[in-house]
């Protein structure tokens, strides 16, 4: 069942623009969303910038966030200043919460140990259990589940890139977890 005979089912209507959309944004990994109705349709997707790991280029394809203010949140991660919230990005670019809440479902927040990052544990992904996957930071525990599924059914990763590959994962994503897989 295609998304459209899944929309139909459902008795929705197929909005042609919104698909066209989802086409760029998921084609593209370094679309820069141009609206907050974007930035929905990523969310949709299952986007996430970790505000913590987050490059220049990372925080510029966020509407409303200029070059000066994403350098100053690389800086800022570079000095060990760590993210937690909204609030802690609010103050930091020294603006209203409110102006980032709809940001908020692609930001991915999550802490550090700065002491750890040099030696992260790493996993195989072609031995390692979903519980064992789930751990690394940032894999939901839904993609660990799809992992190992893909790796039962159609045998061993053979590299990063083909795990990529056979996924569908977003070059984001990889550039993570190369610091947590070993294969």
């Amino acid at each position: 069942m295609g998304l459209s005979d899944w929309l139909a089912a459902k008795g929705q209507q197929i909005n042609p623009q919104r698909l066209a959309i989802r086409a760029r944004i998921a084609n593209d990994p370094y679309y820069r969303f141009q609206s907050m109705a974007e930035v929905a349709v990523a969310a949709e997707l299952g986007i996430k910038i970790d505000v913590n790991q987050a490059g220049v280029d990372d925080w510029l394809r966020l509407p409303g966030i200029s070059i000066r203010q994403a350098r100053s949140l690389v800086e800022l991660s570079g000095l060990g200043v760590q993210f937690l919230c909204i609030e802690d990005l609010a103050a930091a670019l020294s603006i209203p919460p409110l102006r980032l809440q709809p940001l908020e479902p692609i930001l991915y927040f999550a802490y550090y140990n700065i002491d750890g990052l040099s030696t992260p544990q790493r996993f195989n992904p072609n031995t390692a259990s979903v519980e064992e996957l789930a751990k690394i930071p940032v894999i939901e525990p839904a993609i660990a589940q799809i992992i190992v599924e893909n790796r039962l059914a159609h045998g061993n990763y053979r590299n990063l890139a083909d795990l990529q590959h056979r996924l569908s994962l977003s070059s984001q994503l990889i550039s993570h977890l190369m610091h947590y897989l070993q294969f």
